[in-house]
C-alpha cells in the first residue's frame, strides 16, 4: 500500500495548520510535505504531526536559507523528521537565460547542497514548467541543472511537465535514477476551473495517470505528494484526490 503525502502549501489559504493536519489524517494520508511558511516552530509542528499519526519526510526550502544558513535548514529538517529537502522555485527575474548560465546554476545548487548531504539528507530540485522550455536543440534547463548538479535529487511535478507540452512519463524515465518524489497534480480541461487557476482534483482532470504511474512504478520513487496550487475547497481536494490515487 502506498503512503500518500500532501503538500501543505495547498491549504495555505484555509484554516490553521493543526486543523489541516487533522483533516488529512482523517482522509487517510500518512505523510505531509512542508514549505517555508510553516517552519516557525518546528517542535510544535512535530507534536501536531505525531498526535495525528503523520510524518513529514519531505519539505520545500527557500534557496536563500539553504545557501546562507544551511545549519538552520538542517535543524528544521531534523526536528521534523524530514529526509529530503527540495528548492521549489526560482523567481522569473532570477532565472538564467543562456545554457551556460543554467549550467552554473546547477553547479550552484550542487555546491549549496553539500552541507545538506553531509548531514545525511537528500537535497534536490522541484520543477515548474520553465525548466522544460527548449534552449538549443533538445536541451532544456532541467537537463543542464542536473548535468551540473550530479548529486541533485529530483522531485518531479508531473502536471507542470504536462503544462510545458511534454509527456510526463518520458521525463520520469529519463531521470529515473534521480527521482525520489513526485507531485501528483491534475489539469482541468481547457476553460474549466478558471477560479482555481485551471487545476483540478487529482484523477478528475486530463492527466494520463495510467501512463504516468506505470512509469513512476518502474523507478525507486519514495514519495507521492498531492498538490493543488489554488483550490477553492482544500478538504474537497484532499479527499477526492486520495480516493482517486488509491485506484491508480
Amino acid at each position: 500500500m502506498t503512503d500518500f503525502s500532501y503538500q501543505l502549501y495547498s491549504s495555505r489559504n484555509f484554516g490553521p495548520v493543526d486543523q489541516t493536519i487533522s483533516l488529512l489524517a482523517e482522509a487517510g494520508y500518512k505523510q505531509v510535505e512542508g514549505f517555508g511558511g510553516i517552519y516557525g516552530d518546528p517542535a510544535a509542528l512535530r507534536d501536531q504531526l505525531d498526535q495525528a499519526g503523520l510524518t513529514m519526510p519531505t519539505g520545500h526550502f527557500d534557496l536563500k536559507m539553504i545557501e546562507q544558513t544551511p545549519e538552520k535548514a538542517i535543524k528544521i529538517a531534523q526536528s521534523l523528521g524530514i529526509k529530503a529537502l527540495f528548492v521549489p522555485h526560482l523567481d522569473a527575474a532570477d532565472r538564467p537565460k543562456m545554457p551556460d548560465e543554467w549550467l552554473r546554476f546547477g553547479g550552484r545548487l550542487e555546491e549549496v547542497g553539500k552541507p545538506i548531504r553531509d548531514a545525511g539528507l537528500h537535497f534536490g530540485w522541484h520543477n515548474h514548467d520553465f525548466e522544460f522550455q527548449s534552449l538549443t536543440g533538445d536541451t532544456s534547463p532541467i537537463d543542464l541543472i542536473l548535468e551540473a548538479g550530479k548529486e541533485l535529487a529530483l522531485e518531479l511535478d508531473l502536471a507542470w511537465v504536462a503544462v510545458s507540452g511534454h509527456r510526463p512519463s518520458d521525463w520520469v524515465r529519463k531521470y529515473s535514477d534521480r527521482l525520489i518524489a513526485v507531485h501528483l497534480k491534475d489539469i482541468a480541461p481547457k476553460g474549466d476551473c478558471l477560479d482555481e487557476d485551471g487545476w483540478q482534483d487529482v484523477g478528475h482532470g486530463t492527466m494520463d495517470w495510467e501512463d504516468i504511474i506505470k512509469a513512476v512504478r518502474e523507478t525507486d520513487c519514495q514519495f507521492f505528494v498531492m498538490e493543488h496550487d489554488n483550490p477553492k475547497d482544500d478538504a474537497r481536494f484532499a479527499r477526492r484526490s486520495i480516493a482517486s490515487a488509491k485506484t491508480f
